[in-house]
């Protein structure tokens, strides 16, 4: 199991979140075009409060994730992985048509940098101050935040960060996982990812269907590993090694820390011997996620 760090002043201070990026929606139908793509309700989003995000094929596979607020025009912002951005802009202009919403990456008007530790003012999760400081769930119990603006504390390593992201459990999609995922295989409706009562979006019956018929047979889960591993990397268990247990999510190397991945898997495989890349490939233990697997999908 792993530890929470409680406070640690090696995470406090800011990163320049240079695999982030952040796409704006302006217009007075840009609410009600990204209500109908999402999996969550972008209708009812209001100032002071961020909400997570599903992108979804229409086979129901996460395409991008998206961290989502509004800024003090009342556009609505998008943070998501840099890699996956331009393909994720151009798939939704495609759907605009006649709507009033105009899409656009902001990505150089407003940098993002993740702020860790006591650089975080306290608040609770999902809230926004300024439109500009949005408060993530914690990491090994370290406060983080998304910050549009210069880094107001000490620039630190990048790996800290994706460290705390992956302790946090929270999925984030990146290009190598683009279509791998339906949303409940990286947990995205525990971390208040998906709104099943929203309505339709591309992929929502595929959605809706895993999770009432009871076929929530994957699951992801924090490990670490005795070596560092890669998002979109197999996983093996050395009982079965034809054919791959998950793959890694995300995951994070930082000097002088051991490394840790989110890994989605086979829940029947998550309490067996695990391997990176190969069957003998560094091994992998499974740790603590911040947040209850429902029993009944086990």
């Amino acid at each position: 199991m792993t530890a929470k760090l409680n406070h640690n002043d090696a995470f406090d201070g800011a990163v320049r979140l240079s695999d982030w990026g952040l796409i704006r929606a302006s217009g007075e139908e840009a609410r009600s075009f990204l209500h109908g793509q999402l999996t969550q309700d972008v209708l009812h989003l209001e100032p002071g409060i961020a909400r997570l995000a599903g992108y979804c094929s229409a086979k129901g596979r996460l395409l991008a994730s998206f961290v989502m607020w509004l800024d003090a025009n009342g556009d609505v912002l998008l943070a998501c992985s840099a890699d996956v951005l331009p393909a994720t802009l151009k798939r939704l202009s495609m759907f605009v048509l006649r709507a009033k919403c105009k899409l656009s990456d902001a990505t150089a008007e407003r940098p993002l940098h993740g702020l860790m530790g006591s650089a975080v003012p306290a608040g609770a999760a999902w809230s926004v101050t300024d439109h500009a400081l949005v408060r993530l769930p914690a990491g090994a119990g370290l406060p983080r935040a998304l910050w549009l603006g210069e880094p107001p504390a000490p620039l630190l390593d990048i790996e800290l960060w994706r460290w705390l992201e992956v302790q946090s459990g929270v999925a984030r999609v990146v290009g190598p996982t683009v279509e791998k995922f339906v949303p409940q295989m990286v947990n995205l409706e525990l971390v208040g990812g998906v709104n099943f009562q929203k309505g339709c979006y591309p992929g929502q019956e595929v959605v809706a269907r895993s999770q009432y018929r009871g076929t929530l047979k994957r699951r992801s889960f924090v490990l670490t590993s005795d070596a560092p591993v890669q998002a979109g990397q197999e996983v093996f268990d050395p009982a079965d090694p034809d054919q791959p247990a998950g793959q890694v999510v995300l995951a994070a190397a930082p000097a002088g820390l051991t490394p840790v991945a989110l890994v989605e898997l086979k829940i029947a495989a998550s309490t067996g011997a695990l391997h990176a890349g190969a069957p003998d490939g560094p091994a992998l233990h499974l740790a603590a996620l911040p947040y209850a697997i429902p029993t009944e999908a086990a």
